[in-house]
């Protein structure tokens, strides 16, 4: 699936597609039947972009930025995740977490200078969050 993507000047644009099966709840009444516990299949978009490749060839390995999402999340509770002590694991504050998952992870385990333009986040068929930190929006 091909997702609109912020203009940029890098030469290359690399997105990731991955699915992770979690469940979380909303602790607040006012969500209504998402306080209760339930699950999702999500499907998440990472798109990351650069001008400099590493020694392999590589912008960012797709298996690292997979293991990194998958490690955290998949088959967990999201509520469970550290990132979720003191805010409720919604689609919107999920996709701002792997954001900074990706982003912490290129400016400190990548040798070339990455940026991490957007993160899509799908947490049904017909519902979708697309998080840019502000500097791409």
């Amino acid at each position: 699936m091909f997702y609109q993507t912020p203009e940029h000047n890098y030469q290359y644009e690399l997105n990731k597609d991955l699915n992770f099966s979690a469940a979380h709840h909303i602790p607040d009444e006012r969500a209504g039947k998402c306080s209760r516990i339930h699950g999702h299949t999500y499907h998440v978009n990472i798109t990351v972009a650069g001008d400099t490749l590493d020694e392999l060839g590589f912008l960012v390995n797709f298996s690292a930025l997979k293991g990194l999402i998958m490690d955290a999340f998949d088959h967990r509770l999201i509520n469970d995740h550290e990132a979720f002590k003191d805010i409720p694991p919604t689609s919107e504050t999920l996709s701002k977490v792997i954001y900074d998952m990706v982003d912490h992870f290129i400016q400190t385990e990548q040798p070339n200078d990455l940026r991490c333009l957007q993160i899509i986040l799908r947490e049904t068929p017909t519902s979708y969050v697309v998080y840019r930190p502000k500097e791409y929006r």
